[in-house]
């Protein structure tokens, strides 16, 4: 397909419906059951032209799904990034004035807002901050199978590998530039409860990623018990035990506006032999550390102090975590 229109979704979801939110709160909807359980967090659109995580939670909406314990809160993050999709220009919608998935430390938000994105990241922190689990739906600018990101920490690992979705887990320290939403305070705590995870659900522009954003959502609700049945309008998702990790080694980060790519990369893609060429930055050269080097989402486009690439080493998926 080709990567510069959207040809499957010519009018992204109207998110007009939800714009009061629920507690002051625009575009957030939040909903409690009598029954006790924890507060779980959907967030879409985090990057304005990621139209999977909109027509997901939009269809769960529509659907009724609703809590039989604990909390559910749908969160639809960059509206303002959203509503200015164009499919002739789609790339174009990602933020307005900054990358809103690099703005979430306690540090940053404590400041005063600096950009719409911050702005909003501001209002929606305490939404966030109350959250006992938080899947975060993106996809990815280059075609890439599925992959469920959780991030550094063991209980995120743990997370990943319970849930039993027909992704790829990787483990990353996210991105220099900034922490994600899905690394926010608690989330990036060892000690504390709260987890999140990150899912790239495929290419933006292919109808399966909203196939595979719903799928996700689902089954992060019946895990962690919030629903305990999918509704019959909707399909119910796999469970597919993971059988490898792909543990993050290598953090690519652009320092110079010369760096380029020897070639096209694929997501996912392996590379065989150590020391082969992938990319020089200025004077330097980026080559595989180590044979069987896994690629994770090359960048489209290179902007210096952003991530270029991910090098990932694969490892079994640890003992007694498949389900």
């Amino acid at each position: 397909m080709d990567a510069g229109t959207a040809p499957w979704v010519a009018k992204p979801p109207d998110l007009e419906p939800f714009e009061a939110g629920h507690d002051g709160v625009p575009y957030v909807l939040s909903f409690a059951a009598p029954a006790a359980g924890p507060h779980v967090v959907l967030s879409a659109i985090t990057h304005g032209n990621e139209l999977c995580g909109a027509v997901a939670l939009t269809r769960l909406l529509d659907c009724g799904v609703r809590p039989v314990r604990g909390r559910l809160t749908c969160a639809f993050v960059n509206v303002d990034a959203y509503q200015r999709f164009d499919q002739t220009d789609p790339f174009a919608a990602r933020y307005l004035d900054e990358d809103m998935n690099r703005v979430w430390s306690c540090a940053t938000l404590d400041r005063p807002a600096r950009s719409r994105e911050h702005a909003r990241a501001k209002v929606l922190r305490p939404v966030i901050a109350q959250a006992d689990y938080l899947l975060d739906l993106h996809s990815t600018s280059m075609a890439s199978a599925p992959m469920l990101l959780c991030g550094p920490t063991k209980k995120g690992r743990a997370l990943a590998l319970r849930l039993a979705l027909p992704a790829e887990i990787v483990a990353d320290e996210g991105h220099l530039a900034g922490p994600r939403l899905s690394d926010y305070d608690a989330f990036a705590d060892e000690a504390r409860a709260p987890t999140a995870l990150l899912i790239e659900c495929g290419q933006h522009f292919e109808p399966s990623s909203a196939e595979v954003a719903l799928e996700a959502a689902l089954r992060f609700l019946l895990h962690t018990g919030v629903i305990d049945r999918v509704p019959p309008n909707l399909k119910p998702p796999r469970n597919v035990a993971a059988t490898r990790v792909l543990e993050v080694t290598d953090r690519i980060t652009v320092r110079t506006p010369a760096f380029t790519f020897v070639r096209p990369l694929g997501s996912l893609e392996v590379v065989g032999k150590a020391g082969t060429l992938l990319a020089h930055d200025g004077g330097e050269s980026i080559v595989t550390p180590y044979e069987s080097c896994v690629l994770i989402m090359p960048a489209r486009s290179i902007v210096p102090g952003e991530t270029a690439l991910r090098l990932a080493r694969a490892v079994p998926a640890a003992p007694g975590h498949r389900v």
